[in-house]
């Protein structure tokens, strides 16, 4: 790659790639084209297979507005393809995070209100197209929580969790007493436990209890 990465936009709307385009050609890369869709993508590509270093590619485009630029990555990891890849997404998503870095290679996600920071986005092209990997700080936060939740969660004794999923059910103490075959005491002793390990602080009602079925949920993301 040369001091100035080569790089194809893609993206379904207009208003965004021209944008994301005058702040790459103002942080100084170089622009080869834009294009709205993955088969736009393809076709560049395959008449220009060693001009580009580097995509900004749009996570959800037509048809479906689903995965398609996560699909597009995937497809060119497994033709052997080492092309930097910076995926844009509207929303913050560990998971959608992770498949891409599950990708392998020089892979970037970024949420598009970073690129608003003209510095950010061409930063991050850089990174790409030298063949690193970046992660947009928020989702970088979002994936430290749900792994310390999944640490929390993962405190408890088998017996705990069972009693955890059962309040995940909805069962009440005496529902759970009664499908587990424990006296309701042993079970609001179970429940004080879990809380007290996932850290949840006392609350009016029944506020922790919903605190903690949430806690399982994220854990399971």
């Amino acid at each position: 790659m040369t001091g100035h990465p080569r790089v194809l936009v893609v993206d379904d709307a207009v208003l965004l790639r021209e944008g994301v385009r005058q702040l790459l050609l103002a942080g100084g890369c170089e622009v080869l084209s834009v294009v709205g869709d993955v088969d736009g993508l393809h076709a560049y590509l395959a008449e220009h297979p060693d001009d580009v270093d580097a995509l900004v590619l749009d996570i959800r485009m037509p048809p479906t507005h689903t995965d398609e630029g996560i699909r597009a990555l995937e497809s060119l990891r497994e033709q052997g393809s080492d092309l930097g890849v910076l995926l844009l997404s509207m929303y913050a998503s560990p998971l959608l995070a992770l498949r891409a870095l599950s990708a392998g290679g020089a892979t970037g996600y970024l949420l598009k209100d970073r690129v608003k920071d003209g510095a950010t986005l061409v930063e991050a092209v850089h990174t790409v197209a030298r063949g690193g990997v970046v992660v947009d700080p928020e989702v970088v936060a979002m994936m430290v929580r749900a792994t310390r939740q999944r640490r929390m969660v993962d405190q408890l004794t088998p017996r705990e969790q069972e009693v955890l999923q059962l309040m995940a059910e909805g069962r009440s103490n005496l529902g759970i007493a009664t499908g587990l075959h424990l006296s309701v005491k042993t079970v609001d002793t179970h429940v004080e436990h879990i809380l007290d390990k996932l850290g949840l602080e006392p609350s009016p009602g029944e506020h922790r209890r919903v605190l903690a079925v949430l806690e399982l949920l994220r854990s399971r993301g």
